[in-house]
This record gives C-alpha cells, sequence and structure tokens, in this order.
C-alpha cells in the first residue's frame, strides 16, 4: 500500500494542499502528484490475526477471520531525510465533539467494548490499553461525575490524566486557543475539555493534532448520550426499536440523545413547550404533550430546568417547565417495564420527584456509573485505535 498521491492524474488545488501542509505533511519542492519518498514495511492486524497470502492455510478458528500483511507508512520523510513524526497522526486522528463522528456500526462495536470493560473492571480489564500515554482533561466549569469518571478511567486504562482548570492555563491571560491546542499536542495523546463555548471547543480540535473530546458545551453533551444507550441496552437487550420519551428543556442533552438514537435506532421523542423545544432533526420527534411522549415509551428521561447560566431566568424556568416534571403519573403513560433516566444532578421536587428518582424504575445511577465505562471504550478508539 502506498500513502501518496500517484495515479490520480490530475493537479491538486493550492487550497487543499494549504490544509495537507499545515497537518505538516512534507512536500517537495513543486511536487503535486508524487510519490513520497520511501515506505515502511509494518504487520497490519485485523481482528487480532495477521494473514499471510489468501491461499495460506490458517489454524482452525481462524478461517473466517481477515488480516493481511501491507506496506504501511509509520514515519514519512521530508527533502532532507527527516521524519515527521506527527504527520500519520494528524492524518489519522478523531475527534469526538457531537456524537456524529462515528458510525451506527462503530457505535455498536464502542458499547461492546464498554460492557467488556465493566465486566471486566474487578480483573483490570484494558488497565495496559493505554499504557504510557497521557490525556488532558480541561475543565472550565465545575464537575462532579465527568471529571471523576474521565480522570478514573484514564488511570484504569493505564494512561496518566494531567487535570487542568481554565484559571490553570494561559487562557485566562489572553494565550489564544489554537495556541493552546498546538502546545497541548506536544505533550498529550488527547484532550477532553468541558466548556462554556462549543466554538472554543471546534477551534481547539481545529488546531490540535490529537484527538479532542467534548466532555460538555451548552450544545452538546455527547459521552453522556454514550453512557445512556449503554444504560438502556443493559436494561432492555437490544436497542433497536427502543422509545425514549425526553421531557422538559430540550438542552444539549436531548440534542446528543437525538443523535445517538438515531444512529443506535432508538426512537427519540422530545417534549418540550415552547421557547425550550429542540430544533428539527436526527428523526427525534417533538411535541409539546408530555404524556404524548410518555405513551408507550421504555425509558422516559429529564435533566435540570435550571442550568449552569441560567441562574438570573430560574424562576421563569421553573413556571414554563412545571407542566413538564416526571412523576409517577407520567410514569404511569409508559410501558410497565419502563426505567427513568436522569444525566444528573438532580433537583428532587422540580423536574423529577424523590418518589420517582429513588424508585424501584430508577436508572440513573448506572447510568452514572456508566459514563465511567463508556468513555473509556471512547477513548482506547481514539487514541489507540
Amino acid at each position: 500500500m502506498r500513502l501518496g498521491f500517484a495515479g490520480l492524474g490530475q493537479r491538486r488545488g493550492e487550497a487543499g494542499w494549504a490544509l495537507l501542509q499545515e497537518c505538516d505533511i512534507p512536500l517537495g519542492a513543486g511536487e503535486h502528484c508524487g510519490e513520497l519518498a520511501a515506505q515502511f514495511a509494518v504487520d497490519l492486524q485485523v481482528g487480532g490475526v495477521a494473514l499471510g497470502h489468501p491461499q495460506q492455510a490458517r489454524a482452525p478458528g481462524e478461517e473466517g477471520r481477515i488480516g493481511w500483511e501491507v506496506a504501511a507508512v509509520e514515519e514519512i520523510p521530508a527533502d532532507g531525510g527527516e521524519f515527521h513524526r506527527r504527520s500519520i497522526r494528524c492524518l489519522t486522528k478523531r475527534d469526538f465533539l457531537t456524537g456524529e463522528e462515528i458510525g451506527a456500526f462503530e457505535l455498536g462495536k464502542l458499547l461492546d467494548r464498554a460492557a467488556e470493560l465493566k465486566a471486566g473492571r474487578g480483573e483490570r480489564l484494558g488497565a495496559d490499553a493505554l499504557a504510557g500515554r497521557s490525556v488532558a482533561l480541561v475543565f472550565e466549569k465545575p464537575s462532579t461525575r465527568t471529571r471523576i469518571s474521565f480522570e478514573v478511567g484514564v488511570a484504569e486504562l493505564g494512561a496518566t490524566p494531567v487535570v487542568l482548570r481554565g484559571d490553570e492555563l494561559q487562557l485566562s491571560r489572553g494565550e489564544s486557543i489554537g495556541d493552546t491546542a498546538r502546545v497541548l499536542s506536544r505533550y498529550v495523546d488527547a484532550i477532553v475539555i468541558r466548556s462554556g463555548s462549543d466554538e472554543a471547543v471546534a477551534e481547539l480540535a481545529g488546531a490540535a493534532e490529537v484527538p479532542v473530546v467534548n466532555a460538555l458545551t451548552p450544545h452538546h453533551h455527547p459521552c453522556q448520550a454514550l453512557a445512556d444507550l449503554l444504560t438502556l441496552r443493559e436494561r432492555f437487550g437490544d436497542l433497536a426499536g427502543l422509545r425514549l420519551a425526553y421531557v422538559g428543556d430540550g438542552n444539549n442533552v436531548a440534542r446528543s440523545l437525538a443523535v445517538a438514537g438515531e444512529l443506535a435506532g432508538v426512537e427519540v421523542v422530545v417534549a418540550a413547550p415552547p421557547g425550550y423545544q429542540l430544533e428539527e432533526g436526527h428523526e427525534a420527534r417533538l411535541t409539546a404533550d408530555p404524556r404524548d411522549a410518555a405513551a408507550g415509551a421504555d425509558a422516559i428521561y429529564t435533566d435540570v430546568w435550571v442550568s449552569m447560566g441560567d441562574e438570573s431566568e430560574a424562576e421563569r424556568r421553573r413556571a414554563e417547565l412545571a407542566p413538564f416534571r416526571v412523576d409517577a403519573d407520567l410514569l404511569a403513560a409508559a410501558k410497565d417495564s419502563a426505567v427513568v433516566l436522569h444525566c444528573l444532578p438532580a433537583h428532587p421536587g422540580e423536574e423529577i420527584t424523590a418518589e420517582v428518582l429513588y424508585g424501584e424504575r430508577s436508572a440513573v445511577w448506572d447510568q452514572a456509573e456508566n459514563r465511567l465505562h463508556a468513555q473509556k471504550a471512547l477513548l482506547e478508539l481514539l487514541i489507540a485505535g
């Protein structure tokens, strides 16, 4: 296999080459469609089995598995013969910002791995998966579950978590987001960030040469959605065909559930009053009637009515969202087997009653634990591949 541009038969545009060069991919002077200077053979394994020629006999049990010994490029030499060690990492790095970066099949495999890691935690399964790596955990806002689950998860995978508050970085003194990303990329193997700005996280990811994970922004909470799907799968088995009713403020959690639900085959219905409803998209059904959403649901989900930054509107929000409280009456509209979900922190008596939050049909505490296992699987995928 050649990693290069021979055979493309057409001249690349200057803008495309500028993007490649920003990723530190060396090109010879005036070379617009030439091959790279050298290639290095590596042993590519798929499914843990390296194969030889297709006619070569294989061991029993390995006949149906796929693998091939190919030539690939580990490092790309520049004109002077020096290796650009960051070039391939720049080409292959993957971010997780909205949840749309992975497909349905990959999501299923990620959830499989999360379940394995959870079941094997006592035996320290995955303890060396990221050995020798480091992950920066940047928190601009206070955090309980997100910080603890990521910090513990990174450590349990054998990597070193580097926890940073926003006021501990030179960002607070005017250093640019891009420069921060470039510097962190030289120190760590991934960046996890909880931020008050989606635009800032996108800019960070655009400049970083390592994977960037959105741990929470105003518009997206994709890691929470992974934990939610894992929880539903534990309770019901197959995700396809489940109905999830999200009731309350159509916020970042609702949006991420809509994205993840579409990938997993879960019908997501969002019930919210005017002014709080989610935008159309991702096949989520929108309604202003909480009982309509809850009817026949396998899970009823809610979140706080007053998030960080909404404090000045707290009384108005409580009044307008009061008809969307999750209580025993609303739960009765769902299936008898339905569970209750909440991403926490909860305010019993506001968006959910204490009876339901702490009742026997609550899956909230499993859901909170599953942040750890889902995020471990995600970090394995993004960093180790």
